[in-house]
């Protein structure tokens, strides 16, 4: 099983085949586009950023407390077949030969050759589809080129600094983890909203905490990748029709595994992503904001503007 579900993932994300391709279609059977921001709009849901919210957010700093919720990511990091990191690290000499200039300076440099859809990152508006449409309806031929998107690329997403709400689903389940395949539809959400005493708002950023990264991401990476709680079909569309800019989790995808239905493969990251333009946030590190207790805090966000990415690697932080 945790084969099977490992192909189906790197089929889905990669679109290697027409069945992938097929199988997503039914996400598509109600008119999807143009968007509600706009026929040429490329922004998705950050259109929902204010200054007002996010001189809201900014009153919630009452500690100074500031968390970093991207891993550490390198070659043992779990990440979805193929996609691999390397970094190469080149010295002017081996560290014991000539010096530049009387103040004997030296330098290290580095290179790194990897994929972005590895470690604690956002896709962009352009990694997941339907039938080769992407947000707002555009069409895979007209923007994607072997370098780079011309459109939907990371390097246009929005600066992100906005009230971040973290839903502690350990807590909601009493697990810890949370079982692999359990899917937050909105009875959970609304449950866990309300366990936290908040209300959703346009604009806000929504991480879920699972337990799963820290029980399994080093333990077990193959079952890490390959089965995980996460959101469902249902939960996805009411988050955005909230209005919710991103949703993230301590997971490698976001959504549950094995997947509501199987012959829907990442259907809440098309939903998301092309139906609704909500980025996706994966592999964010929710344990000390769990830990804390913080339910409500000031969510920051600017991603390497590398131009033409479909995912970026991303160091997101909270503030308390």
């Amino acid at each position: 099983m945790k084969k099977l579900a490992m192909i189906a993932c790197a089929l889905a994300f990669a679109g290697m085949t027409a069945s992938a391709q097929q199988a997503a279609a039914p996400a598509a059977e109600a008119p999807w586009y143009p968007s509600r921001y706009g026929a040429e709009d490329t922004a998705g849901a950050t259109n929902n950023l204010s200054e007002t919210h996010t001189r809201n957010a900014a009153r919630l700093v009452r500690e100074g407390k500031v968390y970093a919720l991207g891993v550490v990511t390198n070659r043992e990091s779990p990440a979805y077949d193929p996609r691999w990191f390397n970094i190469v690290v080149t010295q002017s000499n081996d560290g014991t030969g000539p010096v530049i200039g009387a103040n004997n300076a030296t330098a290290n440099d580095d290179i790194l050759i990897t994929y972005l859809g590895i470690g604690t990152q956002i896709d962009g508006l352009g990694h997941l589809g339907i039938n080769h449409r992407y947000y707002n309806g555009m069409r895979a031929q007209d923007f994607v080129t072997p370098n780079g998107l011309t459109r939907l690329g990371t390097e246009s997403i929005r600066p992100i600094a906005t009230r971040g709400v973290l839903l502690d689903m350990t807590r909601h389940y009493n697990a810890n983890p949370v079982a692999p395949g359990t899917a937050f539809n909105r009875a959970e959400i609304d449950a866990a909203l309300r366990r936290a005493r908040v209300t959703l708002q346009r604009g806000d950023v929504v991480l879920f905490h699972t337990g799963y990264m820290a029980a399994q991401a080093q333990a077990n990476p193959a079952q890490y990748i390959a089965q995980q709680p996460g959101l469902g079909l249902e939960g996805a569309r009411y988050l955005a029709e909230a209005g919710v800019v991103a949703i993230g989790s301590d997971t490698a995808a976001l959504e549950a595994i094995p997947f509501e239905r199987a012959d829907h493969p990442f259907v809440v990251h098309q939903t998301l992503l092309a139906q609704h333009g909500v980025h996706v946030l994966e592999n964010i590190n929710t344990a000390e904001l769990a830990a804390d207790g913080a339910t409500t805090f000031l969510f920051v966000l600017g991603q390497p503007r590398f131009q033409g990415a479909v995912q970026m690697v991303v160091n997101p932080i909270a503030i308390r």
